[in-house]
């Protein structure tokens, strides 16, 4: 096929996909969608084979080939009619964990399916245990929110309204969620009415010809690319802290086998399911390990199916990187796949030294609140994340405050958090110091503190790196661990939720009280140095104190340098 009209038949679809999440973005009611992008969109054909994806939240965009599979493979097609609108959220059916949903639509041209408009995105609230979604201390699925196998939430252009009420029973802030569940749908509206045209434009057959071969393109390029990997066999370990219920660490062990143009990822050796909420799905072990050859290959192949075929990926059943119902995971899917993805690169480091990291901070250190507004009686809730330090690189210093490696999601603007929720923010700025010493300096760190206004709340967290830090690569230094800290109004004693409250875990926990004038201060963890910090050009490490990323005292300590006055 021209090569041309693949690649402008396959920057149409990728467009096509990105229109659709901005749709999403300007039409949610929670923040976590409009202000954090905390979703992804794509198309696929009637396989279930994705063909294209918009460049939003990188655990998606590895986990929809094993979703979009598992509910080809329950549905049967010829069930499914035009304008037909399906919802999905279970975790061991493909799924990410309960907070993600996912909208299926069909695309029908002159009567027959062409594929499906997906939208898949982070609800905020979602039943359950504790408000927002992330319940810290979870033990069973049960305790994390409603869980929807895939069921038709329209039908033939209908809303049902038996399911919709089901689903706006079992949330505390319905009014929200019918809010974002309609932006969900907007987008696969959008992405079937856009997706059609481009059937009429081509043809029925030419498309799923355009289809296949966007497929083997990508399928082609991922290929090449591993085929530069010496072939062997590498093996890279690290754990999660605790899982919030038990105070122990939980190996993850990557083995990667690399023979010729092919890769396997093994997991084998990784412990076993915990009791606590970081387990992960199938779906998530397939997109970290995706999302981790995605970050050393080229950042131009395109994201759809073809380039995963060559990567296969190995986890045991009963595993942390694979829960056995009805094990919880709500953490797997943010904290989990980092530091599965991280694993995976640092196996490979050795093998491709030029395009190695050390690891980010690999935490979204997800800070989950809600309560009754005064004015108005009506429930709110939010999610909020926290940026992280990206780790050193072989040409670069990380990236300072950014998005986790599996997130890509910003963080809300001060102004749009305090004017939305009864919060206002005393401190927000980088850590300086934060950022593992190396040759090139690991991202720094965010901190900020938020003191409640006006209404009593509950609160809960999930994050991780408090108790091991980052790791530096190629003798780099481990980036700062990350902290979390409560101050009760009128006093200045800062202590941690182990303190105050006796939890197991101070980075894993659920519906902790908060009255007005308390006080929260979160501080992010920083990413790992890459090779030796006595390599690092002092003239950068001068230019990092101008700046405040690096005392004086440090430049002298670490790297050997001297500040002048």
């Amino acid at each position: 096929m021209d090569m041309v009209a693949l690649n402008i038949a396959g920057g149409i679809l990728v467009s096509i996909c990105r229109d659709m999440g901005v749709t999403l973005m300007r039409t949610s009611y929670s923040t976590i969608f409009s202000e954090s992008l905390d979703f992804t969109c794509g198309l696929a054909l009637p396989t279930g084979e994705l063909i294209a994806t918009g460049d939003f939240c990188p655990s998606m965009i590895g986990g929809l080939p094993l979703l979009l599979r598992s509910c080809v493979q329950e549905i049967p097609l010829d069930t499914l009619r035009p304008g037909d609108v399906l919802v999905h959220n279970d975790p061991y059916r493909g799924g990410l964990h309960t907070p993600e949903h996912t909208f299926f639509k069909p695309v029908f041209v002159d009567g027959e399916i062409m594929g499906f408009a997906v939208s898949i995105g982070h609800v905020c609230e979602i039943g359950g245990m504790a408000p927002a979604g992330f319940a810290g201390e979870a033990t069973e699925v049960f305790h994390e929110g409603l869980r929807v196998p895939p069921v038709k939430l329209i039908r033939e252009g209908v809303d049902e309204p038996d399911i919709w009420r089901l689903l706006l029973a079992n949330v505390r802030t319905p009014r929200y969620n019918y809010g974002d569940f309609r932006a969900l749908i907007a987008a696969t509206d959008l992405g079937e009415r856009r997706m059609a045209d481009l059937v009429r434009k081509h043809g029925k057959a030419r498309f799923v010809e355009l289809g296949r071969e966007l497929m083997a393109y990508s399928e082609r390029r991922m290929r090449a690319e591993i085929s530069k990997i010496p072939d062997g066999k590498y093996v890279f370990e690290d754990f999660m802290e605790d899982d919030g219920i038990e105070d122990r660490a939980y190996r993850i062990r990557a083995t990667v086998f690399v023979q010729g143009d092919e890769l396997i990822v093994d997991y084998s050796g990784s412990d076993k399911q915990a009791k606590g909420p970081i387990n992960a799905t199938l779906g998530v072990a397939w997109g970290a390990s995706y999302n981790a050859v995605l970050q050393l290959t080229d950042s131009t192949i395109p994201k759809n199916s073809g380039c995963f075929r060559p990567i296969r990926v190995l986890a045991p059943a009963g595993t942390i990187v694979n829960v056995n119902f009805p094990g919880p995971s709500v953490g797997g899917n943010t904290e989990t796949h980092c530091r599965i993805a991280n694993v995976v690169m640092g196996a490979l480091a050795p093998a491709m030294k030029d395009r190695s990291a050390a690891t980010d901070g690999a935490s979204h250190s997800n800070f989950l609140f809600g309560g009754n507004d005064p004015d108005t009686d009506e429930f709110f809730c939010c999610y909020d994340l926290t940026p992280v330090g990206w780790g050193g690189r072989s040409f670069a210093d990380g990236n300072d405050a950014v998005g986790g490696i599996n997130g890509n999601c910003p963080h809300t603007p001060v102004e749009v958090f305090e004017y939305r929720y009864p919060w206002h923010v005393e401190e927000f700025r980088l850590v300086d110091d934060s950022g593992g010493a190396g040759t090139f300096r690991g991202g720094l760190a965010l901190t900020k503190t938020v003191r409640a206004t006006t209404a009593p709340m509950t609160f809960s967290y999930m994050s991780d790196r408090q108790k091991l830090s980052p790791w530096g690569l190629h003798g780099g230094l481990p980036g700062a661990k990350a902290e979390l800290l409560m101050a009760r109004d009128g006093s200045e004693a800062w202590l941690t939720v182990t303190q105050a409250f006796n939890k197991t875990s101070p980075s894993k926990f659920a519906n902790v009280p908060i009255r007005p004038g308390d006080r929260i201060r979160i501080v992010s963890p920083a990413g790992g140095g890459w090779g030796p910090p006595e390599h690092r050009d002092p003239a950068r490490v001068l230019e990092d104190v101008r700046e405040g990323y690096v005392s004086a005292q440090q430049a002298q300590a670490v790297y050997g340098v001297t500040v002048g006055d």
